[in-house]
């Protein structure tokens, strides 16, 4: 599966990189990608994978982390995202790839390590995917990734769907929950479980997301996610009348300059 293959409003593609990366990318990611790559043992690994590596924010944490003889293999389905990854990260040692998570291009039994930040809420066959996990991955080793908590545990996010859903069709788009439809840690470690990992551990993490301003959350918010295909699809104009409403909600609630609120996500690791 390529970004080709996806709905347009599933598509992190055209400006939305960009704005993800600038924006959202130290808003909401950064703090997360310290808190994954800082669980991780370097020691021994000669082969990690990254799925989902966005615009590179893990990616640049994560070759930091490893030996500087261990290949680093950094994939996303985006080609648009690893675009930016590629230039921002020019300079390091990274094979970077086209990666479906369901069909991972390894032999069995020959990955070190995989990681994947926030991807996997978006995988049709997660039950697939950790499946294709497991297997590429050599006795002992680890798999480890997060995806976000429930929607109202992310307060920042919060304001911005129940702003934007005024202006979307009923019953809402997929497009509206998929980021937080993966918060179920029983889920999680069945899915995993019936992939054959046994020893599992889940954690629901807290942390404070930081923006400069107000106004630069809501420019990111607006216009880096995925229901910014689903506004412009129906009327452009809309976009203008969520980011002044949004910002003006996001500073009487967490401040105009800096903005500090409060966010959760889940994170996982599992070992074969």
């Amino acid at each position: 599966m390529t970004t080709n293959d996806l709905p347009e409003v599933f598509s992190f593609s055209g400006s939305i990189p960009q704005h993800y990366d600038e924006y959202l990318g130290p808003l909401f990611f950064e703090p997360y990608a310290i808190e994954v790559v800082g669980r991780i043992a370097p020691s021994g690994v000669k082969l990690a994978v990254e799925l989902a590596s966005g615009t590179g924010r893990v990616t640049r944490h994560l070759r930091a982390r490893l030996s500087s003889t261990a290949k680093l293999v950094a994939s996303d389905i985006s080609e648009d995202m690893l675009a930016i990854a590629k230039e921002k990260l020019k300079t390091e040692k990274i094979d970077w790839q086209i990666i479906d998570a369901e069909n991972l291009p390894f032999p069995g039994d020959s990955v070190d390590l995989i990681v994947c930040c926030f991807g996997y809420m978006f995988v049709p066959n997660k039950e697939k995917a950790f499946r294709e996990a497991f297997r590429v991955l050599k006795a002992g080793d680890m798999f480890i990734f997060s995806t976000w908590d429930n929607l109202e545990s992310n307060q920042v996010s919060f304001v911005y769907r129940n702003i934007a859903k005024k202006y979307l069709p009923d019953p809402l788009p997929d497009s509206y929950n998929l980021p937080f439809s993966m918060n179920d840690e029983s889920e999680i470690k069945n899915l995993l479980e019936k992939a054959g990992f046994k020893k599992i551990k889940i954690e629901t993490l807290q942390k404070t997301c930081v923006s400069h301003s107000a106004h630069q959350a809501a420019e990111g918010l607006s216009q880096g996610g995925l229901i910014y295909n689903e506004i412009m699809k129906r009327n452009p104009e809309w976009m203008t009348e969520i980011k002044i409403s949004l910002e003006k909600q996001l500073a009487e609630k967490f401040g105009k300059a800096p903005m500090k609120a409060s966010m959760s996500a889940i994170i996982v690791q599992a070992w074969k």
